[in-house]
């Protein structure tokens, strides 16, 4: 007679099944033994502290693997806090799969512990939603929001399995017809491409063109296409401009790198690998380059050059107390002083991100993780455990401004708890920007005694916070403190906080959008 078994374990075998072998989340009512069955079927379940930090880690596994990242929560409230995560992937179009308990089906509108339509919450933030509403829809369900999941334009995917299908049973036999039968009706999609003659079109133009410049980003990371993007500059002599999660694509160094002459500086449609692959081809029988005497190409080479012997001008002063560049440079040395693999380097905040991206250099591929399309704080610390999990051979190293790194602070026990490679650099300038930069005729009324809306307490012992779960923390306000706290953490390769003192007048509001504020 077959064994019998319930929801939980037919979801667990389905994702394990599928390809599944990382999962994310927060666990609890009604999802706790789902977490536990799928580990004891060899997926790796990370649990982390709140589900923003959690859907913000699969989403980021998404980029980096090319697999969709999963993140599992509790009904209610829980699936609401992972609506930023699976955002987050729908923004930046990064596959990802949010999975929540939901409540009893047969007491819906009856109040029901943490009950909420989730189906509709998700709508405007997932390209593909699926309730199991009995335990045998369970394998085709996990299998379509897998599959939606990466094709076409990736994002995210919602499946919803309310309480009483987690405990329904089916017995060994049926599952194990209902997962093969799901598994010979899969289809996968081929990478989509343009017509030959949009191809043919494009390529006339950049033959004709007189300042052609070749601009590539995230998109391209994703679809692997580092290979036939070096070919296509290569070919054509034309400079390039990575966006900031495009660098490392082509290696920050390379001579036809244009990220520093941004300002003097036919849309086509399709998977990046495949349209680059077009191109490339349609080249090779007329092949066409620039070459370094090209008045453009020499324009641009003069612009970079004059723009990166300014900004080393700049990064040689050793300022202290510190400002931004000074210790950024210091970052940055001690990064490329790693070689290769490169760690990937995780960043957000205001002037701290902004500064890292002119700052530091990436010289491989999908090395790079910051706010993204949405301009996300908070993506952090999630990022860095997605990037440590996806990436085990590879440093994590995590530039923070201190009010990004707030939003998730409490991860560091995570990484503590895992074991993951990760050092925490945290740019302590006092508060968002830099603390209160108020004029005298800002601090009236009843609360003017109160600390301004941008500051946070001066000092602030960051590093602590990590020691308190047994990792270390560093306190450093020179540039020898630094390089000290750098080298010993990058090779212990274990977490770690430098928590680095910045003068709080040191950075600009918003860093370069005070526009917008």
């Amino acid at each position: 007679m077959s064994e019998c078994f319930d929801g939980n374990v037919l979801a667990a075998k389905s994702f394990a099944r599928f390809g599944v072998t990382h999962m994310f989340g927060v666990v609890g009512i009604p999802v706790t033994s789902l977490a536990n069955r799928a580990v004891q079927l060899g997926i790796r379940f990370i649990a982390c502290h709140n589900e923003q930090s959690a859907g913000y880690a699969a989403s980021a596994y998404g980029y980096l693997t090319g697999r969709p990242g999963l993140l599992l929560t509790v009904s209610g409230p829980g699936c609401v806090h992972g609506l930023a995560g699976l955002s987050n992937a729908m923004i930046n179009t990064w596959p990802m799969v949010m999975i929540s308990g939901s409540s009893d089906q047969k007491d819906a509108g009856r109040g029901d512990f943490q009950e909420l339509d989730q189906i509709e919450a998700v709508k405007p933030f997932s390209k593909f939603s699926v309730k199991a509403k009995n335990i045998k829809d369970i394998p085709n369900c996990v299998v379509r929001v897998l599959d939606h999941a990466v094709s076409g334009r990736p994002g995210g995917c919602y499946l919803d399995i309310p309480t009483d299908v987690l405990h329904q049973t089916i017995n060994e036999s049926e599952a194990e017809k209902l997962l093969t039968e799901v598994v010979k009706g899969r289809s996968f999609e081929e990478p989509k491409a343009p017509p030959s003659s949009e191809i043919e079109k494009a390529v006339r133009l950049l033959r004709n063109a007189e300042r052609p410049l070749i601009v590539f980003g995230k998109g391209a990371a994703y679809g692997r296409a580092e290979g036939e993007l070096r070919k296509f500059i290569e070919r054509t002599g034309i400079p390039f401009l990575p966006t900031p999660m495009g660098k490392g694509l082509v290696n920050d160094n390379h001579e036809l790198a244009a990220s520093a002459a941004r300002s003097l500086a036919i849309g086509l449609v399709g998977d990046a690998k495949k349209v680059l692959e077009m191109i490339n081809k349609e080249i090779e029988d007329d092949p066409f380059c620039l070459g370094k005497s090209h008045p453009w190409v020499e324009a641009t080479s003069k612009k970079v050059k004059d723009n990166m012997s300014k900004m080393e001008a700049q990064l040689a002063k050793d300022v202290v107390p510190f400002n931004f560049l000074t210790p950024m440079r210091i970052i940055r040395d001690a990064i490329l002083g790693l070689g290769s693999p490169a760690p990937v380097v995780v960043s957000e905040g205001a002037n701290t991100m902004d500064v890292g991206r002119s700052v530091l250099v990436q010289t491989e591929p999908r090395t790079r993780l910051d706010a993204g399309t949405w301009g996300t704080m908070g993506v952090g610390l999630g990022y860095c455990i997605a990037a440590a999990v996806a990436n085990p051979d590879r440093l994590v190293v995590a530039v923070e401004g201190d009010s990004g790194f707030g939003f998730s602070a409490m991860e560091v026990e995570t990484l503590v708890r895992y074991k993951l490679p990760v050092v925490v650099i945290v740019f302590n300038n006092g508060g968002v920007y830099g603390g209160d930069r108020r004029s005298p005729e800002e601090v009236t009324g009843p609360f003017e005694h109160d600390p301004a809306p941008t500051s946070f307490v001066p000092g602030a012992a960051y590093h602590t916070v990590m020691e308190a779960f047994g990792g270390k923390g560093y306190l450093v306000g020179t540039p020898d403190e630094l390089k000290s706290a750098l080298s010993e953490s990058f090779s212990a390769r274990k977490p770690a906080v430098i928590n680095v003192t910045i003068d709080p007048y040191a950075g600009a509001e918003s860093g370069r959008m005070q526009h917008k504020n």
